[in-house]
């Protein structure tokens, strides 16, 4: 009788409609194959559980593993990838970046003071014409290919072998952050001098027109040096918050798609929260790169700087003096708004092509 009631149990088990169901909607989100191969719609229970069972042991024959990819194609692989992520996720949310930029002035100017992200898109556009707020995407878009390019080729390269060396086969949170940190470094370097020509040219009444106007005008006046002004600051802010950013993606990844397939709700809501989670901790900092970058004159004359402001600590001397505490989080919640849907985008674009990439790469590998 008791061997009976123990196999009762676990048929009961095996075949509870809540967790069927929950494995069939987690699985259901990974594409049109996988709906096929749940047998269409009018299932039935026994498909339910063949379903369940695929979840528990996910790799199949036919579809490329996309997260092990082959040796000689991984480094491309990962860098076309990036490269389409990351000009698409910065030419989609240029005009949130620029509200973002005039959000963080320390001293705007009272026809450039706004009172939430869209306010400030509608008086842009209204005043200053429709193309204002798109003026500078173009040497975002040039720098952001090569930038992202290395990023992701680094994160994804340092992110395994530090893996299997501190946790082999599982994933370890400080090789996903120590990756993302060094990604960084790289992702910096090719990106800083883009971001002090666009952050200039989406200051409120700002002298430049052409991407070419600014960039000769800050090499005459200021120097080469002038485009590497914020490279520490940058990197002072970039390196914790790509840290936290790929923690908390590669943590929420852990728990939303345990068995790391092509997902794209997934890719989303876990870009979405990790951008939101680093963004707010960082804005700090970033108020203090946007300072350096622009040299904001308004903000110098009223603290009797001559000359230049340079280096983290005189920028966070400068930030206190003119607003005070509130003046580190100026444009936070521009700052969210903007990195949410931009490292959503990011990743979903960039797991799409990985995954299409890697697809198409086995498929000529086999002959098919």
């Amino acid at each position: 009788m008791e061997l009976e009631a123990v196999l009762k149990e676990r048929a009961a088990a095996a075949g509870d409609p809540g967790r069927l169901l929950g494995d069939w909607v987690r699985r259901s989100w990974s594409g049109p194959a996988a709906l096929e191969a749940e047998g269409g719609s009018g299932g039935t229970l026994s498909s339910f559980e063949t379903a369940s069972s695929r979840v528990r042991e996910p790799s199949t024959k036919d579809e490329p593993e996309y997260e092990a990819l082959p040796e000689g194609s991984a480094v491309i692989t990962h860098m076309l990838a990036g490269a389409v992520a990351g000009v698409m996720e910065h030419c989609l949310m240029y005009p949130v970046d620029c509200v973002k930029t005039r959000m963080q002035s320390l001293q705007p100017d009272p026809a450039a003071r706004y009172r939430n992200v869209m306010d400030a898109l509608f008086k842009i556009i209204r005043t200053e014409g429709f193309w204002r707020p798109l003026r500078g995407m173009n040497v975002t878009a040039t720098g952001a290919g090569p930038a992202h390019a290395l990023y992701f080729a680094c994160y994804e390269k340092l992110k395994k072998t530090l893996s299997d060396v501190i946790r082999p086969g599982g994933n370890s949170h400080i090789a996903n952050g120590t990756a993302g940190c060094v990604a960084t470094l790289l992702h910096d370097a090719a990106m800083n001098p883009a971001e002090v020509i666009k952050q200039r040219m989406q200051m409120f009444n700002s002298p430049y027109r052409k991407v070419t106007d600014c960039m000769r005008v800050v090499w005459r006046t200021e120097g080469a040096g002038a485009f590497y002004r914020s490279y520490t600051t940058q990197l002072t802010m970039n390196i914790p918050f790509q840290a936290i950013h790929f923690m908390t993606y590669e943590f929420l990844q852990e728990h939303l798609n345990p068995h790391r397939q092509y997902n794209p709700t997934s890719h989303m809501v876990s870009g979405a929260c990790a951008g939101a989670v680093a963004a707010a901790v960082t804005t700090p900092l970033d108020v203090c790169k946007t300072l350096l970058n622009t040299q904001e004159s308004v903000a110098m004359h009223s603290s009797n700087i001559s000359g230049h402001i340079t280096g983290m600590s005189n920028a966070f001397r400068t930030v206190y003096r003119v607003g005070g505490l509130t003046a580190y989080f100026r444009g936070v919640q521009a700052r969210v708004i903007y990195q949410m849907p931009s490292t959503a985008i990011a990743w979903s674009v960039y797991e799409f092509f990985k995954y299409i990439i890697t697809k198409h790469q086995e498929e000529r590998r086999t002959g098919h």
